[in-house]
């Protein structure tokens, strides 16, 4: 009973250490502005709620505009805790923020909350100026 008891126990603690690893966060993938080049197109595809996030290198007082393709069905946002930036999700077809200080900013992509589609594809492009 004591053996029974321990090893349930075993796979208890080893159950709840793999469950937890895989229930992580996905890390936000980097944006790359290839040189020459101050655009980034950034697609992919979200159902209702869903959010994709991006970090990128920003310069102090550069302004980044984002071009929403589909603003209809998502809403992006611009954030840095590190530097006290945070702007409310936005709808408009264009977007744009001043940065300031230079560093590493966070870009969410949402899919909005609407009765069809449920999902759908995002074209979002990136300008710093």
């Amino acid at each position: 009973m004591i053996r029974t008891s321990i090893l349930a126990g075993i796979l208890l603690i080893f159950g709840t250490f793999v469950y937890a690893q895989n229930g992580g966060k996905a890390a936000p993938k980097r944006i790359i502005f290839e040189p020459g080049t101050p655009e980034s197109l950034l697609t992919g595809s979200l159902k209702n709620g869903e959010e994709m996030e991006y970090v990128f290198a920003g310069v102090k007082g550069r302004k980044i505009v984002l071009r929403n393709s589909a603003a209809s069905m998502f809403d992006v946002r611009v954030f840095s805790e590190d530097f006290g930036l945070e702007t409310e999700f936005d709808s408009s077809r264009e977007f744009s923020v001043t940065l300031p200080e230079t560093g590493d900013y966070m870009l969410f992509v949402r899919k909005k909350m609407v009765r069809s589609p449920a999902r759908s594809r995002f074209s979002v492009a990136i300008r710093i100026r």
